[in-house]
């Protein structure tokens, strides 16, 4: 087994070799970069200034040297090949450039949002798993029942309307005709002259609705791959050979059942890493919390490319990392997984 998480650590870096490669290409091929963003602010601004330049035979508004200094700025002075190499070499020394939005080194804004995103992907996970796995249980014993059937229909219209959809719902009842919750934002802006309780309770306040969005679409796909891998392994001779020697239906379920059922929940657990931090940018925007998902929204909007290659950088080796961990209890869930 160490042999093959050792291969598997080795494999990281070519990995992510091959993401940041495509990913840096495409920002310098796609039209419509910094560069081009740049001239055509700078002629708006001399349209509107009743300016006319003529450069090189065509309608410019910058002259041959300021091109220039833009292109070294934005390092598209050099061939694609040589730009990546040298922004690899500053990568592996922890530099992964600076934001042209923001001004700022990139791991300074990634830094800044990180916590408001890692704070809604753990209570978003921590949550699914509390509620989804007894749900699913309870369903697949009580499959065809009342119970299976009302909880099955709620999970379907939670899993029917996008998070991004509900949200705008919730603020439009909840924020603005009953005004219980604010209107958005991570906390209030007097959180820090809040005593400690003060704190908690403005926290849940802008947390709850947020918290909504993300959980009505990850409730059923947990609940029901439980539920349904739970029903195949009740239904298998193994179950009813247990029972047959004397083993409670109940020990069954517990003992047997539930463990070969926790496999693909094992599988896909590995992928909920990079859900910790990147969030939802279509919820982060309705409620206006400046996490992680914004963040890469704005960065590709605004040609931001640093910005945007330190977020590939960082979701993709967090997906790698993620598939390790699914890995590693795949195996301690499956004793007949032995790795080689």
């Amino acid at each position: 087994m160490r042999d093959y998480f050792i291969r598997r650590f080795l494999l990281i870096p070519p990995t992510l070799l091959g993401v940041t490669i495509i990913v840096f290409a495409i920002t310098r091929l796609v039209p419509g970069g910094p560069l081009e963003r740049a001239i055509m602010e700078a002629q708006q601004f001399n349209a509107a200034a009743g300016v006319s330049m003529q450069v090189a035979g065509a309608d410019m508004a910058l002259s041959e040297a300021q091109l220039q200094k833009l292109k070294e700025y934005y390092g598209f002075d050099k061939p694609i090949l040589v730009s990546y190499v040298e922004w690899l070499g500053k990568v592996v020394q922890g530099d992964l450039g600076s934001s042209y939005r923001y001004n700022e080194p990139v791991w300074d804004v990634i830094r800044d949002r990180f916590p408001v995103s890692l704070y809604y992907g753990l209570v978003t996970l921590v949550i699914t798993y509390i509620v989804c796995i007894p749900l699913g249980v309870l369903k697949a014993i009580k499959h065809r029942t009342v119970v299976d059937n009302v909880t099955s229909i709620l999970i379907f219209i939670g899993y029917a309307i996008p998070g991004y959809a509900l949200g705008s719902l919730l603020l439009l009842y909840f924020s603005v005709r009953l005004e219980w919750f604010p209107m958005g934002g991570f906390v209030s802006l007097q959180f820090y002259e809040m005593s400690g309780w003060d704190k908690f309770i403005d926290l849940v306040r802008h947390s709850i609705l947020p918290l909504i969005c993300y959980l009505i679409g990850s409730f059923a796909l947990v609940t029901l791959l439980l539920k349904n891998h739970l029903m195949d392994n009740l239904a298998s001779d193994y179950i009813r050979t247990a029972i047959a020697k004397g083993v409670s239906f109940r020990g069954a379920v517990t003992g047997h059942a539930m463990r070969n059922s926790l496999i693909p929940i094992a599988t896909t657990f590995g992928q909920n890493i990079v859900l910790l931090v990147s969030g939802s940018f279509l919820i982060e925007s309705i409620f206006d919390i400046d996490g992680f998902g914004l963040l890469g929204l704005s960065a590709i909007l605004d040609r931001d490319y640093p910005v945007v290659m330190g977020i590939v950088l960082l979701a993709s080796f967090l997906l790698l990392i993620g598939n390790i961990i699914s890995d590693i209890l795949v195996a301690l869930v499956d004793p007949r997984i032995r790795f080689q």
